[in-house]
């Protein structure tokens, strides 16, 4: 069983699409940390890392120039454009941001063949059956997506553009291959990943938005605009309530007495010389 005193959070949010950005960044840092990826902070307090061989770079830009805060890019040469792009933007579940460079640390670990394999040559299929798997259910949006998704609840969705798209646009704005969104109207958290990323590394991410299960989060940070569309349960449940004095009269009521036995009550001999009667005499 999980020590509540390790999770990072008071409370437990469904679903996890509707949970916001986690306090804790660490475990979506933690994969290419422990490749060794080097370092850099700016003046600034943004945070940017590189693979030794700098084919793979990320940056945490709480401090950016927009809402993009976490951009993981991808190199065949270090100093060639992207080979693809991905962004995760301020409000994004952080678990959709750690599942998916678990899997850029597995991939970039395997080799270029893994982390740079071109996702247009590959099945799409399998970055959007996490999703059908939990009934989500196609969608016509009219804007020449050749796909799109939603969640049974209306409340996030993903959409996969056709067409030749911009290979510069794709890495900086969200006209992108993969478009990934959720929340009530009005700001939503969003991601995008561009045509060449790994379906592997896309799928990575559906499979954590589709998961069912629960994250956590501290109450007193979650937004206000979320509150009404999301179930909170307490990480550790609250005490049972001390019980009242009509409780505890039910209780003792309800107690059974004990039985009554042949040694509960002195039992004399009529021949004994001791029995009471023949003291008195």
């Amino acid at each position: 069983m999980t020590d509540p005193s390790d999770i990072d959070g008071d409370v437990w949010v469904t679903p996890r699409y509707l949970a916001g950005g986690a306090a804790n960044v660490d475990p979506a840092l933690k994969p290419l940390f422990d490749l060794c990826f080097d370092r850099h902070n700016d003046e600034y307090g943004n945070l940017y890392l590189a693979s030794p061989d700098r084919k793979v770079r990320l940056g945490f830009l709480p401090e950016g120039d927009d809402d993009g805060l976490w951009r993981i890019t991808a190199y065949t040469d270090p100093f060639a454009a992207p080979a693809w792009g991905v962004c995760f933007n301020d409000t994004a579940p952080t678990e959709l941001v750690t599942a998916f460079t678990t899997a850029l640390a597995t991939a970039y670990a395997a080799g270029p063949g893994a982390y740079l394999h071109n996702g247009a040559e590959q099945d799409r299929y399998d970055a959007i059956a996490p999703l059908l798997d939990e009934r989500w259910k196609p969608q016509y949006t009219g804007y020449g997506s050749a796909l799109a998704l939603r969640s049974p609840d209306g409340m996030a969705g993903l959409e996969y553009a056709t067409g030749r798209l911009d290979p510069q646009q794709e890495i900086t704005t969200l006209q992108a291959r993969w478009y990934m969104e959720g929340g009530p109207k009005g700001p939503r958290w969003y991601a995008t990943a561009s045509t060449g990323t790994p379906v592997p590394l896309v799928a990575a991410v559906t499979t954590a938005l589709a998961d069912p299960a629960p994250v956590a989060r501290w109450d007193s940070f979650l937004s206000p605009l979320l509150r009404p569309h999301v179930q909170l349960t307490p990480v550790v449940p609250p005490p049972p309530p001390a019980p009242t004095p009509l409780d505890v009269h039910r209780r003792t009521k309800a107690r059974p007495r004990p039985a009554l036995t042949t040694t509960s009550v002195p039992r004399w001999s009529t021949s004994s010389s001791t029995h009471p009667a023949a003291a008195r005499r």
